[in-house]
């Protein structure tokens, strides 16, 4: 290890060796960590804009924190105390980085945007949405489950993928383009979706996971049309994806959910998901 404080890096492999098994010593909490890195990792630093910046904090000898940035994304920050969220504000704010944005544990991201505010000067404004981080404890299916049956994408149904994708990212107000053509770029790209079809093979719900990365599996993009809701069949679908995890080796599932919607989150918690934190996110704009 190198001097205490602050180390940043444009090199994922660079920040994986550092940081790698302290990220993956408490992987649910570092999800978003273990994510992107594993993304740029796979797909390059140049796959999602402009260069990506990696963090460590380096304290007496150990890791005690880290970063990721991927301009125009959100700064992600694990979580931190007050001090080290004062630290990481007063070194990118000497090096003239300028994140639009931060999102972490409901804490961290209230400690950094209030200490980049203080040092910047911009205007931090929390967002509307927040969610809430669930770790699975024991499956619990649905029972009855509805009529009809689990169907997992493959290489054939890129279109039906990227439409799906697309319904779910409008749906919570993501700007981004989800097509055949930008697929490649997009963060759903790496996931495998699974759909529930009606005993007619209509597509009626999806889910879809992450792959498997420090022993850990996200179930990320659950979404049933509007109209089809009350049905059962996001609760059936979900179940099928967190089975698939486990048969997969996971040791730990995790998925985030919106903590506005009581729906969804009662949902989970039928299946056997546990709370284990609730997520902010802050934006920031100049004072003037």
């Amino acid at each position: 290890m190198r001097s205490s404080g602050w180390y940043l890096t444009e090199d994922v492999g660079d920040f994986l060796v550092r940081a790698g098994g302290f990220l993956r010593g408490r992987a649910a909490e570092h999800v978003m960590q273990l994510t992107w890195a594993e993304r740029v990792r796979v797909r390059g630093a140049g796959a999602f804009g402009r260069a990506p910046v990696f963090g460590v904090l380096e304290e007496e000898g150990q890791v005690s924190g880290t970063f990721y940035h991927l301009p125009p994304r959100a700064l992600g920050l694990s979580p931190l105390t007050p001090a080290q969220a004062e630290s990481l504000a007063v070194r990118l704010s000497e090096l003239g980085h300028s994140p639009a944005s931060a999102g972490a544990d409901q804490d961290t991201a209230a400690a950094f945007a209030e200490a980049w505010q203080r040092h910047t000067g911009v205007t931090a404004r929390l967002r509307d949405v927040r969610v809430r981080l669930y770790r699975l404890g024991t499956l619990t299916p649905p029972d009855p489950r509805p009529e009809g049956r689990a169907r997992v994408l493959g290489e054939g149904d890129l279109g039906q993928a990227a439409f799906w994708c697309g319904e779910f990212a409008k749906s919570v107000g993501e700007d981004v383009t989800v097509d055949a053509e930008s697929w490649a770029s997009t963060r759903y790209a790496d996931k495998r979706y699974t759909l529930w079809e009606t005993p007619d093979g209509t597509p009626v719900s999806i889910a879809g996971m992450n792959p498997l990365i420090g022993g850990q599996i996200q179930v990320d993009v659950v979404y049933t049309p509007a109209h089809l809701r009350g049905h059962g069949y996001a609760a059936a679908v979900s179940a099928e994806v967190t089975r698939a995890a486990l048969a997969a080796g996971a040791r730990e599932v995790v998925l985030f959910a919106d903590r506005s919607n009581p729906t969804s989150n009662a949902l989970y918690q039928r299946l056997g998901y546990r709370r284990l934190s609730d997520w902010s996110g802050y934006d920031f704009a100049s004072g003037e």
